[in-house]
């Protein structure tokens, strides 16, 4: 398998844990706008029905973003020059070519492993693995391979 090219473009997709825990999230915001929103109604005697409404949109807001980080979302994509990180906060350098990366490593980030790839000109892109549908060590393996590719097989520092 080491002499394969990988995929490219290729989406690194969000693990399903991290999509759950992100809708989830959602559902606790649309909880507060409906009890923000229902203070609203009965404080300035407006139509009830602007809750059911309110609530249709944002049940349908938390399917949408789940449907999203499904089938869309991504937290790396890795194209033939280069990568692009998704909505990942804290990732630094969210665009990249392969040819601009001087070395990668793995380290943790507040308990959470990450891959870095360093960049020539001292900046950086900080992706966490945690975060990845994919097991830590094949990610690790895939980028060492897209690094080299991009690279024209030049050594990583």
């Amino acid at each position: 398998m080491a002499g394969t090219t990988l995929p490219t473009p290729h989406d690194y997709r969000f693990a399903p844990a991290f999509a759950v825990r992100l809708v989830g999230l959602s559902l606790v915001a649309l909880a507060l706008v409906m009890f923000a929103g229902t203070a609203v109604v009965a404080l300035a005697s407006i139509n009830a029905d602007v809750l059911v409404v309110l609530l249709g949109v944002g049940v349908g807001g938390v399917f949408w973003l789940g449907w999203w980080l499904r089938n869309r979302a991504y937290v790396l994509r890795a194209e033939d020059d280069g990568y692009v990180v998704g909505p990942v906060r804290g990732a630094g350098v969210k665009r990249a070519r392969w040819s601009e990366v001087s070395q990668a490593a793995t380290t943790t980030v507040h308990d959470i492993d990450c891959l870095v790839l360093h960049l020539q000109d001292g900046r950086s892109t900080t992706i966490p693995v945690e975060a990845l549908a994919l097991d830590r060590e094949q990610f690790v393996r895939e980028m060492q391979r897209r690094l080299r590719a991009g690279q024209g097989h030049r050594p990583l520092g």
